[in-house]
């Protein structure tokens, strides 16, 4: 009885913010909106800087403008289309733009959970193995990694995509969230999703956890080789290397293990820390790593400040 009540569903309703008042929606579309333009500029901004200035060109920052690209589509596969929604009383979205939505998110975000690994592994080898650096993270090798994520990513994450559009959905259509985030749309089906919620668990265990150990590991080994370092100035270079990449790492790995590594729920709190992931974390990457790291602001002096005040004095 319960196949001949379903129906093929043409598409969702965010319920996004909704549940506010108009005022506070609309103080929510400038904040995000501003957040948005911040977060595009600043990433858009050190990706130019780092392909540009040839003193920059070494296996650090090859994989930190891989993570400015990544950061830049993870805001705009979700935040366009939540600024219109706290505009618009049409939250409509169809089947296949959530899925696209949701597709797009997970595979960015489960990228940048990735590459934060191998961005720690390079500061690993760079501190603790100084002499064979250039062996390991040699081009080809960086590449690899670089490559193989970015295949591990889209294939795993169109796997997942390829459960949730096999479930038979009846029923409500609300999606209590901002965007397609799959435990929301999971809540839909008209099914059992057991299978669906451990496939869920074990990808995030996989793109989450693994990436947080090798990081955590390549950390504690980091801070074993600095406390025996005899110069000063040698202890605090290191410690300057690798704060900017840690303060990421804790900033991303902490929201979305607070977000998708527990049941699935509405709880309002879920809302905080999907904006904090998918919007708040690509604002600040860019200043986090920017303001850290004199060649970065070295390279932004010479490239962009010099051309602005050579123009201005014309």
């Amino acid at each position: 009885m319960a196949s001949e009540n379903q129906s093929v569903v043409s598409g969702f309703i965010l319920l996004g913010f909704s549940d506010l008042s108009a005022q506070v929606q609309r103080f929510l579309f400038v904040l995000l909106l501003l957040c948005y333009m911040l977060a595009m500029t600043g990433n858009l901004l050190v990706f130019t800087i780092l392909t540009v200035d040839p003193a920059l060109q070494k296996p650090m920052y090859f994989f930190l403008r891989n993570l400015s690209i990544i950061e830049i589509f993870i805001a705009t596969s979700i935040i366009p289309r939540t600024l219109v929604n706290l505009l618009s009383e049409d939250r409509n979205i169809s089947f296949l733009g959530c899925i696209l939505q949701m597709y797009f998110a997970f595979f960015f975000g489960s990228e940048e959970c990735m590459l934060l690994g191998i961005m720690a592994f390079d500061r690993y080898v760079a501190i603790c193995k100084p002499l064979h650096y250039s062996t390991i993270m040699s081009n080809r090798n960086c590449v690899s990694m670089a490559v193989s994520s970015w295949i591990i990513s889209v294939g795993l994450q169109f796997g997942q995509m390829t459960f949730v559009i096999t479930l038979p959905f009846c029923g409500s259509k609300v999606i209590h969230h901002f965007f397609c985030d799959f435990p929301a749309v999971l809540k839909l089906a008209c099914t059992n999703t057991y299978f669906n919620d451990v496939i869920r668990i074990a990808i995030a265990v996989f793109f989450l956890v693994l990436p947080f150990l090798i990081t955590l590991s390549s950390y504690i080994y980091i801070l074993s080789t600095v406390l025996r370092m005899v110069s000063r100035a040698g202890r605090s270079k290191a410690f300057s290397t690798c704060s900017s990449h840690l303060a990421a790492v804790t900033l991303f790995y902490g929201t979305t293990m607070l977000t998708y590594l527990q049941p699935a729920t509405d709880s309002a709190h879920l809302r905080v820390f999907a904006v904090l992931y998918c919007l708040i974390n690509p604002m600040l990457n860019p200043l986090i790593f920017s303001l850290r790291n004199n060649e970065v602001k070295g390279a932004f002096r010479r490239r962009i400040w010099g051309k602005i005040t050579f123009l201005c004095k014309l």
